[in-house]
C-alpha cells in the first residue's frame, strides 16, 4: 500500500491501492493515476523503467542527489525537479521532490519523509471541480504547495530579519552570529526558490499541452507567488548584507559614547589628583599646617569637579 490515487472522467475513483496495480489502471485511457515513491526500492525503480517507459536519463536524475529545480522534456514525458522547504530555528531544511509527468500519470519521487504530501492531497480534495483537467490539475496542487512553502519560509526569514534589525539598536548582545545564520538560510532558500520562476514559465508554454484553459489562471497564480517570493528573497539579501554594516556602525557610535564618558570622568578625577598631588609636596605651601588650607583644598576639589561634571553633561558627554 502507498500513496496512490485514481481519477476517472474527472472524479476520484480509488485511492490507497498498491503501487503494483498502477500498470493495470494505466491501460484505461480515461484514467489518470498519481502515485508516490519515497526512497523507492529496486522493484519500484523497475516499475518506472519497464511499465511507464520513462527515459533512462530522467530516472538517473530522479535517484541522484541534489538536482537543481528544472524541467526536462522527453519524447513521452516531462521530468521536473523541485525542492520543498521548511523553516526551523534559522535553518532552511529542504526535501527534493522529483516528478514524472506522462499523458495520464503523475509520479512523485521523494528522498525522505521530510516533506509530507498530505497537504497536497488536501489541496486536491478542496478543488474536485478541477479534476477534469487531469494531470494539469494534479501537478498544480503539488507545485502550489511547494511554492507556498517557499513563501512561508521567506516570510519567516523576513520576520527574523526585522527582529534582528530592532535588536541592533537596543542595548543587547551582539547579533553577528544570528545574522550569519540568517544569511546561510537565505542563500539556501534562494538556491531552490529562484529557479521556480523558470520551471513555471516553461510549463506554461503551449508546446507541453499540459495546462488547459481551465488551469491556466491557477498556474499563473502560482507563478505570481513564485515571483513574489523571488523578489522578497532579493530584498532580504540586501537587508542581511546591510545588517552587519549597521551593527558595526552602531557599535562604533556606542564606542564613541563610551570613550567620551571615560574621558570625561578621567578629566574630573584628574582635578583632585592634581590638587592633592600639589599639596602633597614636602615644601611649605599656602595654608601649610593650617585648618583653612585643608578646607580650601577640599572645596577646590569639589568645586572644580562639579564644574567639569556640569560642563560635560551639557555637552552630552556624560
Amino acid at each position: 500500500m502507498g500513496r496512490t490515487r485514481l481519477y476517472r472522467n474527472g472524479e476520484l475513483a480509488d485511492q490507497g491501492f498498491p503501487v503494483a496495480d498502477v500498470a493495470k489502471h494505466l491501460q484505461d485511457q480515461s484514467a489518470v493515476v498519481w502515485f508516490d515513491l519515497c526512497a523507492p526500492s529496486e522493484e519500484e525503480r523497475g516499475l518506472l523503467r519497464d511499465e511507464l517507459g520513462l527515459h533512462a536519463l530522467a530516472i538517473e536524475d530522479a535517484f541522484s542527489e541534489r538536482q537543481r529545480p528544472k524541467v526536462d522534456r522527453y519524447p513521452t514525458h516531462l521530468f521536473l525537479s523541485v525542492h520543498a522547504v521548511r523553516y526551523d530555528e534559522r535553518e532552511i531544511k529542504t526535501c527534493e521532490v522529483d516528478v514524472f509527468v506522462t499523458r495520464n500519470a503523475l509520479v512523485t519521487v521523494r528522498e525522505s519523509e521530510d516533506y509530507d504530501l498530505a497537504s497536497v492531497e488536501r489541496r486536491w480534495d478542496s478543488s474536485p471541480s478541477l479534476a477534469s483537467s487531469g494531470i494539469g490539475f494534479l501537478l498544480h496542487g503539488l507545485l502550489d504547495d511547494v511554492v507556498d512553502g517557499h513563501y512561508a519560509a521567506a516570510q519567516a526569514l523576513d520576520d527574523e530579519i526585522d527582529d534582528l534589525e530592532d535588536r541592533i539598536y537596543d542595548d543587547r548582545p551582539h547579533v553577528g552570529r544570528e545574522a550569519l545564520q540568517l544569511r546561510r538560510a537565505l542563500v539556501r532558500l534562494r538556491r531552490v526558490a529562484l529557479p521556480m520562476r523558470e520551471v513555471l514559465g516553461s510549463l506554461l508554454h503551449r508546446e507541453h499541452e499540459l495546462v488547459d484553459d481551465t488551469m491556466l489562471p491557477y498556474y499563473l497564480d502560482v507563478k505570481d507567488h513564485a515571483l513574489f517570493t523571488a523578489e522578497l528573497t532579493e530584498s532580504m539579501r540586501e537587508l542581511v548584507t546591510n545588517l552587519r554594516e549597521a551593527e558595526v556602525a552602531v557599535q562604533g557610535n556606542r564606542l564613541n559614547s563610551i570613550m567620551k564618558k571615560v574621558t570625561s570622568w578621567a578629566a574630573i578625577i584628574a582635578v583632585p589628583t592634581a590638587i592633592t598631588g600639589y599639596y602633597g609636596m614636602n615644601v611649605p605651601y599656602p595654608g601649610f599646617e593650617q585648618r583653612w588650607g585643608v578646607w580650601v583644598a577640599t572645596l577646590g576639589i569639589v568645586g572644580l569637579s562639579y564644574f567639569l561634571y556640569l560642563m560635560f553633561k551639557r555637552r552630552d558627554w556624560l
